[in-house]
């Protein structure tokens, strides 16, 4: 189902769109930002500059470190009194980065996340349990609005005591699942734990999963926790831009669907910043053009994806973004390789005797970068040879994979930590 006919819209038409709202949203920011009127001043431009979407490239980057010289309302376009709700991230790297929302924001984000939710299969007969972590985090009341707008039923279950989770599913008939993979994964265990077969004993029948990058390998470990035929589809959005509702997969599974007509994608080069063609691999950019409270222009998102422009085969029209191949700030650099996690859960997830659950441990002897890749076997074993088999099986793949050696600690099933809200999978020791 598609929500709206904006989905649908021509290329021009679309551009048109977004060239109103981008000039519209310029003109505000420069009049009413003071912080943004330096920065566009300090590089010579004025609203009157931006006459075509190719200007873009003109105005002046806004970071995550912006915000946080901001803080905590510095980028706000509209006064205090205006704002109807304040979401802020956790702020364990630093000073939180804080969003605000007037009453226009909110039936904009409402629209936006109704959009994706159809776009992954949602339908006003299903029954959605949100397994997000309720409060200052966008994810759980942005899903929460989205889906309660096109008619689904809502469990606000949040997250934690996975036990009740499950008997909620099964009491209730959950037929759509929102969380993480890793918490969804977590989830299928549990209920096996407890006697409880999600394929056959549950009726999740969806998977709108997001918050956590969504690998090939990661979503076909989902069908094997819930069913060939669920439906896992992955969402893309951040509190700083809206939170979720900025793109999400349709059934064809082909890319995100990006609300051009609410974002401006571009896609740079994160060393140079230059804008790259579009099907060339960068840093995502998100340019804000419809939104009050804190319209950010030319947000870099240090997600590293790539831009579709052809129509899809679900009839939308919207360009797509490549599921994300890892974020420029997770990015390992070890013995002088690019690594990103992505690439090292792709290798353990094509083992059927590896699980999901592993930790990258980076360390230094000396002046050397050391390797460490730990992860769980799915089922016990006490044979040294097939462990070791196995161990010079992954760390071979790795190698080719990598350019890269690694060592690779085989663990028993349920020994690594479980994660109810987005995973940790790095513990680079270099800096301790």
């Amino acid at each position: 189902m598609i929500w709206s006919k904006e989905e649908t819209l021509s290329r021009s038409e679309i551009e048109k769109i977004q060239l109103e709202r981008l000039q519209e949203t310029v003109t505000r920011v420069y009049e009413t930002v003071p912080y943004y009127r330096q920065k566009m001043q300090d590089k010579g431009i004025v609203p009157q500059d931006i006459k075509s979407l190719s200007d873009l490239k003109k105005l002046p980057f806004v970071t995550k470190q912006d915000m946080r010289d901001t803080y905590p309302f510095g980028l706000f376009a509209v006064p205090k009194n205006k704002l109807v709700r304040i979401h802020a991230s956790s702020g364990t790297t630093g000073k939180p980065t804080v969003v605000g929302y007037t009453q226009n924001d909110l039936k904009v984000w409402t629209e936006c996340v109704s959009r994706i939710a159809c776009m992954g299969g949602a339908t006003a007969d299903d029954v959605a349990q949100i397994c997000f972590g309720y409060g200052m985090f966008t994810g759980a009341l942005g899903l929460h609005y989205g889906l309660e707008n096109i008619g689904a039923t809502i469990i606000p279950s949040s997250t934690g005591n996975s036990e009740k989770q499950i008997m909620y599913m099964k009491d209730f008939g959950t037929t759509l699942l929102v969380a993480t993979p890793s918490y969804a994964l977590r989830l299928a265990e549990v209920a096996r734990e407890i006697g409880v077969d999600p394929t056959k004993d549950l009726n999740v029948k969806i998977g709108l999963v997001g918050s956590e990058l969504l690998t090939d390998a990661m979503r076909e470990e989902m069908h094997k926790a819930w069913g060939k035929d669920m439906l896992v589809t992955s969402n893309y959005g951040m509190s700083e831009l809206m939170g979720p509702g900025v793109s999400g997969e349709c059934e064809y599974l082909c890319g995100m669907h990006i609300n051009e007509d609410y974002f401006i994608p571009e896609i740079i080069d994160p060393v140079t910043e230059e804008v790259l063609p579009a099907g060339e691999k960068g840093e995502l950019v998100i340019t804000c053009i419809k939104k009050e409270g804190i319209p950010l222009i030319r947000y870099r998102t240090k997600d590293i994806t790539r831009l579709f422009y052809e129509p899809c085969k679900c009839g939308r029209t919207f360009c797509r973004m490549e599921n994300l191949s890892g974020r420029s700030d997770d990015m390992l650099k070890i013995r002088g390789v690019n690594v990103f996690p992505s690439q090292i859960e792709e290798v353990i997830l094509s083992f059927d005797e590896l699980g999901p659950h592993y930790e990258i441990v980076v360390s230094r002897e000396g002046y050397t970068d050391k390797l460490e890749i730990r992860v769980e076997l799915t089922h016990s074993t006490d044979s040294f040879a097939v462990l070791e088999k196995l161990s010079n099986a992954v760390r071979n793949k790795l190698k080719v994979i990598l350019g890269l050696d690694a060592k690779v600690k085989l663990e028993s099933p349920n020994t690594l930590q479980r994660f109810e809200g987005k995973a940790k999978r790095i513990k680079d020791l270099r800096g301790k």
